[in-house]
């Protein structure tokens, strides 16, 4: 099926979507504690209203997985294009700092059905030997579309205001409902889906969940840990927030060079060639972060890590994909985004928790060991559900 199958097949209706929706998300999410301060919210409450967002997509993995199977993943998918445009609107007319929350939760919500459908429908229609290739390109297009958000997001606010921004963040969401019913979706080869209770499908699963999904935990742990501690460490050794800028811009253009060919080696070669040196690049960044003392030495740490999370673009969603039972798989993957986020949430309070007692050192050297011990953890653990074993077995 594969030497018929193209990833173009599935770029417009899949990725299309996917990158505008980030465009939006991208384009909001510089002005939104801006936004907040504006409406007389403290520094505290405003930097609070930043994480709203990630707080709407954690509460909304499980509900996601529901809404999926009841209406279908075309149908959802429009349904959160458009509430996601709803409250992009919601935010730029806010009159107070609750009501910004709310629309920020709404769009978290949102967001997490837009990603769970996608995931889903990728994984159905593209054959395995390309499913790799095919979910890196599409967390790929997404960290690039949260890449340009914030360019449109300042033109449109240097001609018309801060608050234009969020008319960027409607036009990408409301561009991806087009889409959507424009495009022709290929037709998946997955079985009917079943529908079961998402708790009972997570009980049937607990092995995968305990075994596999512990390591994507620690993955998504590390992820959200490297993003806040880079800031802090820069803070901590004098660099200013231009330097902390110059940082992100850098890594961020090195991660999008890698989700394509991290995908390609694991296709070929197996998911733990990815999964495990990624893993390893992030707990070594943050072991060594202590060492630096200057901005060349922060780049230097911040660049190592930023080549093994930009290599783990898509591992989190291709091993989900990989372990899913076809005909439970919204649900599944439902239980397994909740996985994800939960290690997202955990990683900065785990160094807040750390540093309340401890130097920020100590944080960095804790989740650093975390993070190596969870590759270890992965080598094990990732060869026995890799679906590329099955596969060859099946086309001799």
């Amino acid at each position: 099926m594969s030497e018929r199958f193209s990833l173009w097949r599935v770029a417009v209706p899949a990725f299309g979507p996917t990158v505008l929706n980030a465009v939006g998300q991208g384009a909001v999410l510089p002005i939104v504690a801006l936004s907040a301060r504006e409406l007389g919210g403290s520094v505290g409450v405003a930097a609070f209203l930043v994480g709203v967002l990630g707080i709407g997509q954690f509460a909304g993995s499980l509900p996601a997985g529901a809404l999926v199977v009841r209406v279908g993943e075309r149908r959802a998918l429009l349904l959160a294009a458009i509430v996601s445009a709803m409250a992009w609107l919601a935010a730029w007319l806010a009159g107070s700092v609750a009501v910004l929350g709310v629309a920020l939760l709404g769009a978290g919500l949102a967001g997490a059905v837009f990603s769970l459908a996608r995931q889903s429908y990728v994984t159905e229609v593209v054959p395995i030997e390309l499913r790799a290739r095919a979910l890196s390109t599409l967390g790929g297009v997404s960290r690039i579309g949260l890449f340009i958000g914030p360019f449109l997001g300042a033109a449109a606010g240097h001609w018309w205001g801060i608050a234009a921004a969020y008319a960027v963040g409607i036009a990408g969401s409301l561009g991806a409902a087009v889409l959507l019913l424009l495009s022709h979706e290929p037709a998946g080869q997955a079985q009917p889906a079943e529908s079961q209770p998402i708790k009972k499908v997570l009980w049937d699963n607990r092995r995968i969940f305990l075994t596999l999904g512990t390591g994507v935990f620690i993955i998504a742990v590390a992820r959200a840990a490297r993003t806040s501690l880079i800031p802090l460490w820069g803070e901590h050794v004098g660099l200013s927030a231009t330097d902390t800028s110059i940082v992100f811009g850098i890594t961020n253009g090195i991660e999008m060079l890698l989700f394509y060919p991290a995908g390609l080696v694991m296709d070929r070669f197996g998911r733990v060639w990815i999964a495990v040196p990624s893993t390893v690049l992030l707990g070594v960044g943050m072991l060594t972060l202590p060492l630096t003392t200057a901005l060349y030495g922060v780049l230097a740490v911040a660049t190592l890590m930023a080549i093994g999370n930009g290599l783990g673009s898509g591992i989190v969603k291709t091993l989900g994909a990989d372990a899913s039972p076809p005909a439970l798989r919204a649900q599944f993957l439902s239980g397994w985004t909740f996985t994800a986020e939960s290690g997202s949430v955990l990683g900065p309070l785990l160094i807040s928790a750390i540093t309340f007692t401890a130097p920020l050192a100590a944080a960095a050297l804790t989740l650093g060991a975390l993070t190596t011990l969870g590759a270890t953890w992965l080598a094990h653990w990732v060869p026995k559900y890799d679906p590329r074993r099955k596969y060859a077995a099946t086309s001799k």
